[in-house]
């Protein structure tokens, strides 16, 4: 038995050793060939972030170990970034060629999917070279969210956990980085942190927050957090993202804000229940965007309401289409009553008279 599982341990091993060398050789091509450079790191972004399939998965995950765990999506970034964390020998000449890359499109996608459980294994002694990888790291992060986002997919949401559960939330592995690079960190997982499902952590990441220089103007944790939110919503031009965006949002109800921190929420809110200029957003995102606002902000509700009617009249060629989704929408209520009334009745049980 102990053979066995040292023999599927080599197995991995030897796989994962693979696959670095891989790695290894088409950062070599690119670091030679200046006019394919940006295609080479890209063709790798685009293998390292893959689906590990059933074959593959089978072999790495025959080892003993359980650092990664086989439930949910596995991509193979995900196995190469614990396997640089174990195995330092195999890390040092692709760390090496990604700084030489540093300046090229996806040199920082690649070192955040690759290095990001590595930079808080390990201890750094350079204060600049700590900056320039957490900045990195950083910089990676954000870019491959986007990607996520502009998709609709959730590709990288296991990078956006570990930076989440294992660093911000994680006091230890969180002071390994600058001060800098800290609130960096915290300002994108706000921008994110909805996207990615994780709106039952928000307390607990707002009592994590760094320190901010500026806070006595901006506000405090919440206020930052919100603040974020707010530019990212005015960021968003993929519907159904908006959309999540909008649902998630209702759970900063009862959150303490500063009095500007609350009007910059109310009018991001507010700019997305009109249609036309600047953003031009669908009914259905109008119809979210009203049921957040009247959560979040109660008082006012019905003014509101009356001053955007009055604003609607003001534009005759938006009459047919509000006209037709009024008599649409009474249509559907009506019918929907009368179903509710006809299976009420239908379904009560009839009362025999006794003879």
């Amino acid at each position: 038995m102990q053979q066995k599982e040292a023999s599927s341990r080599s197995q991995s091993s030897a796989y994962l050793n693979a696959l670095s060398l891989e790695i290894e050789k088409k950062l070599l091509r690119a670091l030679a060939s200046p006019s394919q450079r940006r295609n080479l790191l890209q063709e790798l972004f685009a293998d390292i972030a893959l689906e590990v399939d059933d074959r593959a998965k089978d072999i790495i995950l025959s080892r003993e170990e359980d650092a990664i765990s086989p439930a949910g999506r596995l991509c193979f970034y995900d196995v190469l970034a614990d396997y640089y964390t174990r195995v330092p020998e195999s890390r040092k000449p692709i760390l090496d060629l990604i700084m030489q890359l540093w300046s090229q499109s996806f040199a920082s996608h690649i070192f955040a999917l690759l290095f990001h459980k590595w930079l808080f294994e390990v201890q750094l002694d350079n204060p600049d070279v700590q900056l320039r990888y957490s900045s990195a790291l950083v910089q990676g992060a954000t870019n491959v969210f986007w990607m996520d986002i502009q998709a609709n997919t959730r590709c990288f949401q296991s990078l956006f956990q570990y930076l989440l559960d294992e660093v911000a939330l994680e006091s230890t592995r969180l002071n390994k980085i600058p001060v800098q690079a800290q609130r960096d960190l915290y300002l994108l997982l706000s921008r994110f942190i909805f996207f990615y499902n994780s709106v039952d952590k928000i307390e607990s990441f707002v009592k994590q927050c760094p320190a901010f220089p500026n806070a006595f103007l901006v506000g405090g944790p919440a206020d930052i957090l919100v603040i974020e939110l707010t530019d990212q919503l005015q960021k968003l031009k993929v519907e159904p993202v908006l959309l999540h965006y909008l649902s998630q949002i209702k759970v900063l109800r009862g959150m303490e804000l500063r009095m500007a921190t609350s009007t910059r929420l109310k009018t991001c809110l507010y700019s997305f229940t009109s249609p036309g200029g600047p953003m031009y957003p669908t009914r259905a995102v109008r119809h979210a965007a009203w049921d957040a606002l009247d959560f979040l902000f109660p008082v006012g509700r019905y003014p509101r309401h009356l001053i955007s009617l009055f604003f609607r009249l003001l534009y005759p060629w938006y009459w047919p289409s509000s006209c037709w989704n009024f008599i649409v929408s009474c249509v559907k209520a009506v019918f929907y009553s009368l179903l509710g009334l006809i299976y009420s009745r239908w379904g009560k049980p009839r009362e025999h008279k006794s003879a």
